[in-house]
């Protein structure tokens, strides 16, 4: 099929790539207002885009139905600054609990039961039961239109839980480590069936092509 994606309602766009671009990491994203205090919500469009510096792509997009701006959006739009947890089994249903639409005035992160905690070099907290934390600055955020905004962000302190860390290899374990990935719509999925493939080397693989 030969799919004229730009043709298509947004929602169906939306259909289209986020169930094609599987699975995604779940950035569990914490912020602060001095308004509003402590937020927390959950965002699968989200990857790691790079290193030196570290930096953290993020789709920020509006609520459904209404189309206001999410808190996540407005308050790092205002403080330039943010947190993003991954999320791994042990925190998932938590992450499902801060997906609601709680009032403004309501942390998300205090009714999924999850710990707040000072974080080391920006203002909004961590969470306490979080796998890994990255402590994040705004680079830049891009309205690609009035309802998605990309946000870039610095990573300058990354905080990762005791046992997850091999010091020696500088590797998180994956035999300690899983997180889970979105699918689409309420599906998701666990990372642990782990394979391994080694990228040969040309000649090595022409001589085997023979």
């Amino acid at each position: 099929m030969d799919i004229d994606i730009q043709a298509l309602p947004p929602a169906d766009q939306y259909r289209l790539l986020s169930s094609t671009v599987v699975p995604r990491p779940i950035a569990l994203i914490s912020t602060y207002s001095e308004e509003t205090g402590h937020n927390t919500a959950p965002f699968s469009f989200f990857n790691v885009m790079g290193e030196a510096p570290p930096v953290m792509a993020i789709g920020l997009e509006d609520k459904r139905g209404s189309g206001a701006l999410k808190d996540t959006t407005i308050n790092i739009r205002a403080t330039g600054e943010f947190v993003v947890h991954l999320v791994d089994e042990a925190l998932a249903q938590a992450m499902n609990v801060c997906a609601i639409d709680f009032p403004r005035d309501i942390c998300e992160a205090t009714e999924a039961g999850l710990t707040l905690v000072p974080s080391s070099v920006v203002q909004p907290q961590r969470i306490a039961e979080a796998p890994v934390a990255f402590e994040c600055r705004k680079i830049a955020m891009i309205e690609i239109n009035p309802h998605r905004h990309i946000t870039l962000g610095e990573v300058v302190r990354m905080h990762v839980r005791e046992g997850l860390f091999d010091a020696d290899l500088k590797y998180i374990d994956p035999e300690k480590y899983h997180p889970i990935g979105r699918m689409f719509g309420r599906l998701y999925t666990t990372t642990r069936g782990h394979f391994e493939m080694v990228v040969p080397e040309y000649d090595v693989w022409r001589e085997r092509e023979r």
